[in-house]
């Protein structure tokens, strides 16, 4: 309790709160802004923390990367343009309500969401980090390669409707993550002698067309309609109550308090990254919706306006931020991308993240600890300040000078990733690809988490193959592997559920 206290001691010095205040300002501004992900958000402030004193400097970075994942949602909701990547499922449910009149309340679901989790998981960082980063410990390539497994049967609680084109979908993103530079026999794959491929479709390009660019197809197509009916394009629809009632309160609290365990323990796991707990909760709570309230009156269908699935993703993806802290600050390890990135800010004021961390400058260690919890008390009045006043000017435009807004910001942030005019082409590509998909109402959330995985899956499976002699059943091995032989049976559970379901009604007919 001591070191607890020292940190808060050094976190609430004038300076070094005044630091973390803007930190989230411009995790929130810049994490808005689409195109920009999370490790740009983070990089593009640890330069502004060169010449200034430790405690302060981090402070700055725990708000930018608290904060930048909140700020993906707004764009996400209100133009289904994800700010950031942790956004791509809140753009799915939250853009759905948005087009229904209900901006504000799903505008107020994720940033309630962002806090819940993040608060909920900087507890858990403050109390038991030490504990949990043993755990991590415990994943190698054969729990890698489970978890992947265990991820990708997600995709069941996206397949509401055609099983067939959901699984084509993943098929799709499985088959393009193999795109570029093979690990496993070093020689280059469907890259075309295209130097930009080698290393495999840029993903920041390609996350900007499958939702920008897609979605200026559907609003000149809104438009087309509109002038057709009545002459005239209207504007996107006002905000409306930010206002959430306690009957959804109540309703949302199972999925907080769920989403926020999975992205608690995926985050604290090395190179598990983000989007794997965004998925795996996406996927629990998609669940629970049809299991409790599919089909009731006055209920929309998942992926057309439901609460849980903007509740959901943004619980996840906050609890993430914090819980990635336990690998790094106890033992060195990043546990995501953006998190390594943390490393270097680390480095930049002399200190090694690790054992000696906590020993040698145990009050900026747990300063930095106490700092997630406090960021994200704090960021709750901070999101609604920055939340209406982007909001409001984003929905003033007129749906003709948005498309505009929208096209300019994806080319600019397609290409501001490698300042490489070819990314543009990814974007367009993309972009079209999936407007074509949602015509044949392929699902497009499968094609995702396939890109996402099928890299992290391919280089797992191949490092424990050899580690096995070649052996599969080393991934089942109860007495060697027991995480990962746990999560295998937990994967085929998933899939097992929905057919022994489908096999139980039909013989009921």
């Amino acid at each position: 309790m001591d070191l607890i206290a020292i940190g808060f001691s050094t976190l609430f010095e004038p300076a070094v709160i005044l630091m973390l205040v803007a930190g989230l300002f411009a995790g929130l501004i810049v994490g808005s802004i689409p195109g920009i992900n999370d490790n740009i958000a983070f990089a593009v402030f640890i330069p502004f923390s060169f010449a200034m004193p430790a405690a302060q400097a981090l402070a700055l970075m725990v708000g930018v990367y608290c904060a930048a994942a909140s700020g993906g949602a707004i764009p996400a909701i209100m133009i289904k343009v994800p700010g950031t990547a942790s956004a791509l499922l809140t753009a799915v449910d939250g853009n759905a309500m948005a087009r229904n009149n209900q901006a504000g309340k799903a505008l107020s679901i994720a940033l309630t969401s962002s806090v819940i989790g993040g608060t909920l998981c900087s507890f858990v960082l403050l109390l038991f980090a030490p504990v949990l980063a043993k755990l991590a410990l415990l994943f190698g390539f054969v729990e890698t390669f489970a978890l992947t497994v265990l991820g990708l049967s997600s995709v069941v609680g996206m397949l509401a409707g055609n099983v067939l084109r959901g699984l084509a979908s993943a098929l799709i993103g499985l088959l393009v993550s193999t795109i570029g530079f093979s690990l496993t026999t070093g020689y280059p794959r469907f890259t075309f002698d295209n130097v930009n491929l080698i290393e495999g479709v840029p993903f920041v390009p390609l996350l900007v067309g499958l939702f920008g660019i897609a979605s200026i197809f559907e609003l000149v197509v809104d438009i087309a309609r509109e002038r057709g009916e009545s002459g005239t394009s209207q504007g996107l629809p006002r905000i409306g109550s930010m206002r959430l009632g306690r009957s959804l309160i109540r309703r949302l609290l199972p999925v907080w308090a769920t989403s926020a365990t999975i992205g608690n323990l995926i985050g604290m796991l090395p190179g598990a990254g983000m989007l794997m707990a965004i998925y795996l909760s996406y996927d629990q709570a998609a669940r629970r919706f049809r299991r409790k309230y599919a089909g009731s009156p006055g209920e929309p269908k998942w992926g057309e306006g439901a609460p849980e699935g903007i509740a959901a993703p943004e619980s996840a993806n906050n609890a993430v931020t914090a819980s990635s802290m336990v690998p790094l600050l106890s033992l060195g390890i990043p546990g995501n991308s953006t998190s390594a990135l943390f490393i270097g800010a680390l480095g930049v004021q002399g200190m090694v993240p690790g054992p000696l961390l906590f020993s040698q400058n145990a009050d900026i260690a747990w300063m930095i600890i106490v700092a997630f919890l406090v960021a994200n008390l704090l960021m709750w009045p901070i999101a609604f300040v920055v939340i209406k006043s982007v909001s409001r000017t984003v929905f003033a435009i007129r749906k003709e000078v948005l498309v505009g807004v929208i096209a300019l910001l994806c080319v600019l942030g397609a290409y501001a990733d490698g300042a490489n005019s070819f990314n543009i082409w990814v974007a367009l590509i993309a972009g079209f690809a999936a407007y074509l998909m949602k015509l044949a109402s392929i699902p497009l959330g499968p094609a995702i988490l396939g890109l996402v995985l099928g890299g992290q899956m391919e280089s797992a499976l191949s490092n424990s193959l050899s580690v096995s002699g070649g052996s599969w059943l080393i991934f089942v091995d109860v007495r060697n592997h027991p995480i990962s032989a746990a999560m295998i049976a937990i994967a085929m559970l998933m899939w097992a559920i929905p057919i022994l379901r489908y096999l139980k009604e039909r013989a009921a007919r």
